[in-house]
């Protein structure tokens, strides 16, 4: 009951498990090419600073222009950190755990620079950014009684809709499908290995800055550097659960969305239980599958 048995708590399930749908697509994708992306943490931190970074740096601008303007600066950002991993794979050899990881430190570190120094909103001790304006703001539906749900959740449902077609129903879909099963056979065929594996490197990062539209857009309106309870680490396990399918993605999203919010009650109404328990159940289920 506690994750579905009001229509806010049913809200604050879906509003943990979108996060968790687009890291894991981010894996997911990845995966597809033969890669290993651990960077989903670091490319939504880069994506969701700069949705907030264009909708403080232009506040005036109407709805219907600032938020595309700024969920597209969001994905960018994304495809642009998750690019530079495939990139240095691609061209140097460069291992994409390692990278992914290291990437994952200075997009951190950067965020808090900006944060604290470029961005920084005078009037709170905290470590936050001002706010975006006012037009950017996506209204959240009644029916889930006050959880931080719009829009974005048609937009995820869209985007994993749209992977799945494009990665079991398209020819640069298969062709990313070959470059995972066998470099060798790809480059046979006539497929650039190096081209796949930017492209699945940048659009993982893409998915990943989604994130952004949901937590600065439709939440808080602010960026916070610790705004992320690892969505970038919890997607991997969501990717393995769904056996890196879209929709697979998708339903597992569900049930780690639906572990977090009952761990979360049973952090604040109990007093032997912690959300941590939600980890072990997590690790239950990745052994099991």
């Amino acid at each position: 009951l506690s994750a579905v048995g009001s229509g806010y708590n049913l809200g604050m399930t879906l509003f943990y498990a979108m996060p968790l749908a687009l890291t894991g697509l981010s894996v997911s994708i990845a995966f597809r090419a033969g890669l290993f992306n651990i960077g989903a943490e670091g490319q939504l931190t880069m994506g969701a600073l700069a949705t907030a970074a264009v909708g403080i740096s232009f506040p005036q601008l109407p709805a219907f222009v600032g938020i595309p303007l700024a969920t597209f600066a969001g994905v960018g950002a994304g495809a642009c950190w998750g690019g530079l991993a495939g990139f240095l794979r691609a061209k140097r050899g460069s291992h994409e755990v390692i990278t992914t990881i290291m990437l994952n430190f200075v997009a951190a570190a950067l965020a808090s620079y900006v944060t604290l120094y470029l961005l920084k909103n005078p009037e709170i001790q905290n470590p936050e950014t001002l706010p975006v304006g006012a037009s950017y703001l996506v209204d959240k539906w009644e029916i889930f009684q006050g959880a931080p749900l719009g829009l974005g959740s048609l937009l995820v449902l869209a985007v994993l809709v749209g992977a799945h077609f494009w990665m079991d129903h398209s020819a640069a879909g298969f062709e990313l499908q070959v470059v995972g099963d066998s470099e060798r056979a790809a480059r046979v065929a006539g497929i650039s290995v190096a081209r796949n594996q930017n492209l699945a490197m940048a659009m993982a990062g893409g998915f990943a800055g989604v994130i952004g539209f949901l937590e600065i857009l439709g939440n808080s309106g602010k960026f916070r550097p610790a705004f992320s309870p690892e969505y970038g680490f919890m997607g991997i396990a969501v990717a393995l659960v769904g056996r890196a399918r879209p929709l697979g993605v998708g339903l597992a999203a569900l049930l780690f969305g639906a572990l977090h919010k009952v761990s979360v009650d049973l952090d604040f109404e109990t007093e032997n239980v912690t959300r941590d328990i939600s980890k072990v159940i997590q690790a239950c289920v990745i052994f099991t599958v």
